[in-house]
């Protein structure tokens, strides 16, 4: 969470610097970063690949990526000549520990250039089966050793289980310390997600009635329009509840949850943020049919376009039995938010591409007006929207100008695009938090397994039992009809943000 400083001199090396994550997001993003001046004036950026490319022809490669896929396409001229001289391909297999020694003569050689040791990134843009081997060979330079100057940043998913993930801890943990370990989510680096820190603990005025004494309930959607796009081999081995809960959902909701941190020292952010893991409560198995419910969408139709059913796609078992779509209730069992609870739901070929946040508030507890007066009434709620709209409302009554004693509701709100703000992408702020060994906004080992931790008994249940229903929503709708019953069991209903009438 960079405040003003430069990164020291680094080299960032990218494995998988050939792949669709480096083109599409990681050096649009530190283009972004070099633009801004934000990058130091030392620093080297080398993809790792097999492919077949020289610099220049890598080069080549990125620039289409940063013209397709970069905020800022129209300040390609005249500055990618620039930004591009730091960038080199490195052709080595990741299997072979001799190749290894490639990435050290470069260290080498930069630190003699540059007169002083960089700070060595490892980002590993890779398939989750390719980082064991990987980690386990850069633990054996020299350069990671330094446990102030080298880190390792690995991608989600992190693990395919409880179990899975503490193995893949205890080897990087046999290899680096944990203080070099970013796990990295992208949704932690959303302005929006950000903001949510900066909203509750820089203005009084929330925190007085963040409680179960004000807060009815909160929701959490992170929905897409789209389908599996051809990834269904991907997703049959993963299914919405590990692909966005386990991480995006529950680290959003820790965010909303935690208590007030003494200060933003990154430990004691994701000590906050832990908290609140360990007190969200665990399903026995008979539970998890009262607080979680699953989809899976069928053929139809979507915003006109034909819709295969998830269970014709390429990859996908004919019976599959992996949900596209998620939904549940949880609770933080603590003294801030007993009996609250927690509703979150995420899902694909849905009515549209929606990330939000409601804070629903409870009525007041006497309504002094007459009938006629607030027919209208509806009762507060603050909404932070992050994709693909980002602003922060707040809904609350006024009276309707006139003679007459009516009272609407209207919001008040913070608009980024409005307010004229060109937020950066979500790996700019990350990356440059990677650059500078800040972990704030990554996971720590112990989160990301009581995260886990959570939702294994939810898993293992549908794992189980199989859905006799599948498949049970349409393409373009809201999700299947138990979500619907699972909030509006007790009298509440799903907030569609981009929908007027809520």
């Amino acid at each position: 969470m960079n405040a003003s400083n430069h990164p020291p001199a680094s080299i960032l090396f990218i494995f998988g610097g050939s792949g669709d994550l480096n083109h599409r997001k990681l050096t649009p993003a530190l283009y972004n970063l070099f633009l801004d001046d934000w990058l130091p004036e030392q620093f080297l950026i080398s993809g790792i690949g097999r492919s077949q490319y020289d610099d220049e022809s890598f080069r080549g490669h990125l620039l289409d990526g940063v013209k397709q896929f970069s905020r800022r396409k129209e300040e390609i001229n005249g500055k990618w000549e620039a930004f591009s001289r730091h960038i080199a391909y490195l052709q080595m297999d990741g299997d072979k520990a001799e190749d290894y020694q490639k990435i050290a003569r470069i260290v080498h050689d930069k630190t003699e250039e540059w007169g002083v040791r960089p700070h060595v990134v490892f980002y590993l843009a890779v398939a989750p089966q390719l980082v064991p081997a990987i980690a386990s060979n850069l633990g054996k330079l020299d350069i990671c050793a330094d446990k102030t100057t080298s880190r390792i940043v690995v991608e989600k998913p992190f693990g395919h289980d409880l179990k899975s993930a503490r193995e893949l801890n205890t080897q990087l943990r046999s290899l680096f310390a944990e203080e070099q370990i970013f796990r990295i989510d992208h949704y932690l680096g959303k302005e929006t997600v950000q903001n949510i820190l900066m909203m509750r603990f820089a203005n009084a005025l929330f925190e007085p009635i963040w409680n179960r004494n004000y807060i009815d309930h909160i929701q959490i959607t992170a929905i897409e329009s789209v389908g599996v796009e051809g990834r269904g081999g991907y997703f049959e081995q993963s299914g919405a509840l590990r692909d966005m809960v386990q991480n995006h959902i529950l680290q959003i909701l820790c965010m909303i949850a935690m208590e007030a941190p003494v200060s933003f020292e990154a430990n004691e952010i994701r000590n906050k943020n832990l908290d609140v893991l360990n007190a969200l409560r665990r399903y026995t198995d008979a539970e998890v049919a009262e607080n979680a419910v699953r989809g899976q969408y069928g053929a139809g139709s979507n915003n006109g376009k034909p819709v295969l059913a998830y269970r014709d796609e390429k990859g996908v078992a004919a019976d599959s039995n992996v949900e596209t779509y998620a939904a549940a209730r949880f609770f933080i069992d603590n003294w801030r938010w007993q009996g609250v609870p927690f509703f979150v739901r995420t899902g694909k070929s849905l009515h549209m591409k929606e990330t939000h946040v409601v804070i629903q508030f409870k009525s007041p507890p006497h309504n002094t007006f007459p009938h006629e007066a607030a027919e209208n009434w509806k009762s507060n709620r603050l909404t932070i929207s992050i994709q693909p709209n980002m602003d922060i409302r707040i809904r609350f009554q006024v009276k309707r100008p006139g003679q007459t004693m009516k009272l609407d509701p209207v919001e008040m709100a913070f608009d980024y695009t409005a307010a004229g703000e060109n937020a950066p992408e979500a790996y700019e702020t990350l990356l440059l938090d990677a650059l500078e060994g800040d972990p704030t906004l990554f996971m720590r080992g112990d989160q990301v397994e009581a995260a886990w931790e959570v939702i294994m008994p939810i898993l293992s249940h549908w794992e189980k039992n199989k859905a006799a229903d599948f498949p049970n929503y349409q393409p373009g709708s809201w999700g299947p009809l138990a979500a619907d019953q699972l909030i509006e069991e007790e009298d509440r209903h799903w907030v569609n943000v981009l929908q007027s009438e809520n």
